[in-house]
Formats: C-alpha cells, sequence, structure tokens
C-alpha cells in the first residue's frame, strides 16, 4: 500500500509511517502450561488443551507464543505495538472453583510477563485478575503492575450474586485507579451464555455470538454507570473489548433520554453527568471490523474507541491492517485517526 492509499475517494490518506497500535491483540499459550505450572495441590485439575499443530487454525502464527517473532509479524502488517490478552485462559473465568482459577491466572499472568519482557516498548500486557476474592485479586493487580503489565482483565459478566452493581468490587475499582491500571471486559469472558450447554448448537449459535453477548456488555456496562461506580471512582478507566462499537452510542443515547424523560427525578441516580458523557473519560471500547460503527466515529467516538487487529485469531486483520484502517477510518481527519 502506498503512503497515500485510501478506500475512500473522499477520506484522507493513511501515511505509510503513521503509528499504529493495536488495543486487542491476543497470544497463544503452550497448551501445557498450567500442567507444567500449577501448584503440584492443583495439577490434577490442570485445564488441558489439544497438542498445538504448528501452521494449523490458531497456531498459524509462530509470534502468538514467541515474542521475537511476533515482532516480526507485527511489522508485516506495519502495526508498532499491541495490547495482549489471553486466549486459553477466556474459559477460565467460568470457572467456579475460586482457588483454581487464582492459580491459573497468576501462571498466566507469569508467562505473559516473561513473554512482553523481551519486547516491553512494543507488547503491552494485561494480566488475568480473580474477583472471588477481592482482597487477593488487588494482591495480584499490585503483582501485575509491578512486573510491567500495563492493565487488567475482569470478568465481563460476573456471577449472578456478585453484580458489578453491588460494592464487593470497591477495594479492586480504588486500587486499579490508583494505579491507573484500565480495567477491560473481554468478549467471552465470565459466568456467560457459554455455561449454557445449547448456547453454540444449531441455530443458536448466532443468537449467541450477536444477542446474547451484546445484552452481557450492555448489562455489566450499565451497571458501571448507572449504580455509580465510575462517579465513586471518578479516575477509573473500563474497557469494552473486542465487543465492536456500532451499539454503543445506540445505548447511551437510549440511557440519556430514559434518564431525562423521567419525571420524578428523584427516581434516578445521582450521576455527576449523563451516561453517555463518561465515553472517552472513564469508558472505551476497542474495535476491529466495524463498518457500521466506524461510519460516523467522528461525531461521537474518535476519543473513545480504540483499533484492533485481533492477531492472530482467525478474524484478524493482519496482514491487511493497513488497508482496513484505510476503508474504516479514511474519512477521518489525521488527528481523529
Amino acid at each position: 500500500m502506498t503512503a497515500a492509499t485510501t478506500e475512500r475517494t473522499t477520506g484522507a490518506p493513511i501515511a505509510e509511517k503513521q503509528l499504529i497500535i493495536s488495543a486487542d491483540s491476543h497470544v497463544i499459550e503452550p497448551p501445557d502450561l498450567w500442567e507444567k505450572r500449577l501448584p503440584a495441590s492443583l495439577r490434577d485439575r490442570a485445564p488441558k488443551f489439544p497438542e498445538a499443530r504448528e501452521g494449523v487454525g490458531i497456531h498459524k502464527h509462530p509470534g502468538a507464543w514467541n515474542p521475537a517473532e511476533r515482532v516480526k509479524e507485527m511489522a508485516t502488517d506495519g502495526v508498532s505495538g499491541e495490547v495482549l490478552y489471553t486466549t486459553k485462559g477466556l474459559e477460565m473465568f467460568l470457572y467456579d472453583d475460586a482457588a483454581l482459577q487464582e492459580a491459573c491466572f497468576a501462571v498466566f499472568n507469569d508467562w505473559l510477563i516473561e513473554y512482553c519482557s523481551a519486547a516491553p516498548d512494543r507488547l503491552y500486557g494485561i494480566g488475568m485478575i480473580p474477583l472471588y476474592d477481592v482482597d487477593r485479586g488487588v494482591k495480584e493487580l499490585e503483582r501485575c503492575h509491578a512486573n510491567g503489565l500495563r492493565g487488567a482483565m475482569v470478568w465481563q459478566y460476573p456471577p449472578a450474586d456478585l453484580p458489578f452493581k453491588s460494592n464487593h468490587y470497591d477495594a479492586f475499582w480504588e486500587a486499579a485507579q490508583a494505579l491507573d491500571m484500565p480495567v477491560s471486559l473481554h468478549i467471552l469472558t465470565g459466568h456467560t451464555y457459554l455455561k449454557d450447554p445449547n448456547a453454540r448448537v444449531g441455530y443458536e449459535r448466532f443468537r449467541s455470538s450477536v444477542n446474547k453477548k451484546l445484552v452481557e456488555i450492555m448489562d455489566s456496562l450499565y451497571d458501571l454507570i448507572i449504580y455509580g461506580t465510575l462517579d465513586r471512582f471518578p479516575r477509573l478507566k473500563v474497557v469494552t473489548v473486542e465487543n465492536e462499537i456500532g451499539w454503543l452510542p445506540f445505548a447511551l443515547q437510549q440511557w440519556d433520554f430514559y434518564l431525562n424523560k423521567n419525571e420524578d427525578k428523584s427516581q434516578n441516580p445521582p450521576l455527576r453527568q449523563k451516561p453517555s458523557e463518561y465515553l472517552g473519560k472513564q469508558v472505551f471500547a476497542t474495535f476491529f471490523n466495524d463498518a457500521i460503527g466506524t461510519s460516523h466515529l467522528d461525531l461521537w467516538g474518535a476519543d473513545a474507541c480504540m483499533w484492533s487487529n485481533d492477531y492472530p485469531h482467525p478474524n484478524s486483520t493482519w496482514p491487511h491492517s493497513r488497508e482496513v484502517i484505510a476503508q474504516h477510518l479514511g474519512h477521518l481527519s489525521a488527528e481523529a485517526r
């Protein structure tokens, strides 16, 4: 692609040397990572994964587990840095066993710290934080921060008895804002529709991938805004990850509308601003291939939304990320991009 390439005739060119950072990329953990590293007392319950077949499926790119190779593959994609999330660990947010989850997360975080240390100016790791016991979660957050990880990943959809609207998480929110560690809510994490054995069978898999997934992130974000978490912790930053963005301005607009429409304002939550006004200040979102969401981004979300390539997953825009950016963001000013 040339320095002047853009796929919209009215759009600004995407400069070849423009700094590009993916806000949501992934590592692929060795399938025997937990079998090897969990404490001996838990090893018999270690999560087991099929042997990796290099070059096949999610193991197509060696950079997924080899940071030296990753930096080369980033250069192929024209990307300067990547925010890194787990892959195999996503399902561990569904665990009901708090001790096992805590140990599994610590194993992953140790491995990710090692991985990112190969290129800390390019690779930005996000630690997995257990929150059944919030005090232990705070300690793991502090350990991740001390070892160079850049943010915290918690369940996107918590257990029914630990909703985000409760004060169960307050010590964690306080620690996250004090350490300036953004908190990420990533798809496919937590006590979600994935616990339903029928959720990915037949036609129901489409309902799950769209309808149920969006309901979950909307409910979690609603709880964090409407029940006052973001007011009580005004420096806390929350990121919705891989949920795309087209739904976001509509949901915020509707929350604004119904709060304003309510004649008895004493029944409204005592928020310091409209729900939509948290966007870009405390609420952020990633996208990687959302033509609808990006078409009017300059009107509502240029300060809140972050592009990603989802490398090395099958949906990834690698190695055509610059072309996709030109197509979806070429209409924006260079400053907005």
